[in-house]
């Protein structure tokens, strides 16, 4: 959840996340599409989620890897660990259904 004196500093990082994938092909190669939702109704209003689809598990971990030596990446990341709640990050992995 992102702390409530701080939704606008976590809409501000959220373009520039958005920005720089965007920007950044070659480093997000792996990544299919990405999309970032909040809830508005039921649960747990202004909750926010993003999926993201990649080919194959490997191709997560591929990517995750070299994040973890971006200088940007990781600093976003920092960036937004200190506008939420860190104790309700959660990572999951979802396969589909066919």
């Amino acid at each position: 959840m992102v702390k409530p004196e701080k939704q606008e500093e976590h809409a501000k990082l959220l373009k520039r996340f958005q920005k720089y994938v965007k920007e950044n092909p070659k480093l997000f190669k792996e990544l299919k599409s990405i999309k970032t939702f909040t809830q508005t109704i039921g649960g747990t209003s202004g909750a926010y989620i993003q999926i993201a689809e990649y080919a194959s598990l490997a191709d997560y971990e591929k990517l995750s890897k070299r994040l973890l030596k971006d200088a940007v990446s990781t600093k976003l990341n920092t960036e937004f660990m200190l506008v939420i709640d860190p104790a309700t990050l959660t990572d999951n992995i979802w396969t589909q259904v066919e």
